[in-house]
């Protein structure tokens, strides 16, 4: 789980009840179909096993609100599948047209619950179907015939069983994983969107902030200045007055400092929709400028305006990131455009990707790369390609990950119309002016 994502519940009570008490119903109405086509049933251990599974569903359901946890979704899913050979065992075991009723529960288990308690069912269902099959009881006729099928068809039937079982909670298992890995992967993409977003709004706050306090703390300076010369004539006899009024000055004069470097830092002004490219793809590698890589920016058309998206820049930055962490020297940004196209590449001299990577890059967590030696790197999930992947792709661009010789290469490819920034276009008609 990724912090600040909430954990699921494995499987909610109310849908295990649900699906309890349709099996309850499938099992009676099986039951009730049997004894009219005249097939004898041992009523006695039959229902009393059923009426077991329905004391069951009572007493979870008048039991207080709360969550399930992996361990109780388990052990009820083990209680279902035990409930179900054991019918097996009573109406016929592997004759029984209703065996592979058996895979239900785990896979169940596969798609909700962790890897240990998924191989634990699956282990016990083999088990138990394997006893109801040897102990069952052969479903009989009223006129003294017997249901039977031969030892071969019974253990094809058997195999099919197990097939089913292994094959249906390992591919369960294995689609549910995806799903989860990709909705955290959404998650942290999200929330670093958000985190793009909140920054932008304070940097919009600290850049009103400077321009609002510019005013007042000129004022004190000048005052302070003029008090210093009008002292210094009125009371030459206390130089403290005038240090202290220097101090109250150079204060201010610091303030006024860092005000400035606060207001350039926010300047980001969430109004700024439009940008020169090389000014977008400067800001996008900003934060990596001092981290002992040089980036090079070559863009074809420096003063091409394209449209500023937090979502663009914030993806470029996590390519460059990534280009920077992994690179022996250099990373070269490079920008051309065409008469349909802007071909955007971000290339390092490190050693590439890996091959065995090539075709799963930009898949959310597909490693988790551990700290470089000259601790420019970091410990990470793996995210940075996959969120970068996501944000760019929703702007219209394609992406697409190689190597090069000398490093690795990502080609980001826009169409000119979806990144292309119309400076030039007409403001409307003039409205008529009536004499």
């Amino acid at each position: 789980m990724l912090p600040g994502q909430p954990a699921p519940e494995p499987i909610r009570l109310r849908t295990l009840l649900l699906l309890r008490w349709v099996a309850v119903c499938g099992q009676l109405g099986a039951v009730a179909a049997a004894l009219l086509i005249g097939v004898y049933v041992p009523l006695v251990p039959v229902l009393s096993t059923i009426a077991l599974t329905i004391l069951l569903n009572i007493w979870l359901s008048w039991r207080p609100a709360h969550r399930v946890s992996d361990r109780e979704a388990a052990l009820q899913l083990g209680f279902d599948l035990w409930q179900i050979a054991t019918l097996l065992a009573l109406t016929g075991g592997m004759t029984n047209p209703f065996a592979l009723l058996v895979l239900a529960p785990v896979t169940i288990a596969a798609t909700s619950l962790p890897a240990r308690h998924m191989i634990a069912l699956g282990l016990a269902s083999l088990v138990m179907v394997t006893i109801a099959g040897l102990v069952a009881e052969p479903l009989s006729y009223e006129g003294g015939g017997t249901l039977a099928l031969d030892e071969p068809y019974q253990f094809g039937h058997w195999v099919a069983i197990v097939i089913g079982v292994v094959f249906l909670s390992a591919y369960a298992h294995r689609v549910s994983s995806d799903l989860v890995t990709t909705s955290n992967a959404l998650f942290a993409a999200r929330m670093a969107l958000e985190r793009e977003q909140k920054l932008q709004h304070l940097g919009g706050v600290v850049a009103a902030a400077a321009h609002e306090m510019g005013t007042p703390l000129a004022t004190i300076k000048l005052v302070s200045a003029e008090l210093v010369d009008e002292l210094s004539d009125l009371l030459p006899e206390r130089p403290d007055i005038a240090e202290d009024l220097a101090i109250l000055r150079q204060s201010a004069d610091r303030c006024s400092t860092i005000l400035k470097s606060m207001g350039r830092a926010g300047r980001d002004d969430l109004l700024i929709r439009a940008a020169p490219l090389e000014s977008m793809l400067a800001e996008a590698a900003r934060p990596h400028m001092e981290r002992g890589i040089i980036v090079d920016i070559v863009v074809s058309e420096p003063e091409q305006t394209v449209l500023r998206d937090a979502a663009v820049v914030h993806g470029l930055r996590n390519l460059i990131q990534n280009a920077v962490d992994f690179a022996g020297s250099r990373v070269t940004v490079s920008a051309d455009w065409t008469p349909s196209q802007l071909i955007l590449q971000i290339a390092d001299d490190g050693p590439g990707y890996p091959p065995a990577l090539m075709p799963r890059l930009g898949s959310p967590f597909l490693t988790t790369r551990p700290r470089a030696e000259d601790g420019r790197g970091y410990d990470g999930m793996g995210l940075g390609l996959f969120i970068a992947k996501a944000l760019l792709e929703r702007s219209g661009a394609h992406l697409a990950f190689a190597n090069s010789g000398k490093g690795a290469v990502v080609t980001v490819t826009w169409p000119r119309d979806r990144i292309e920034a119309d400076m030039r276009g007409a403001l409307g008609e003039n409205p008529e002016i009536e004499s």
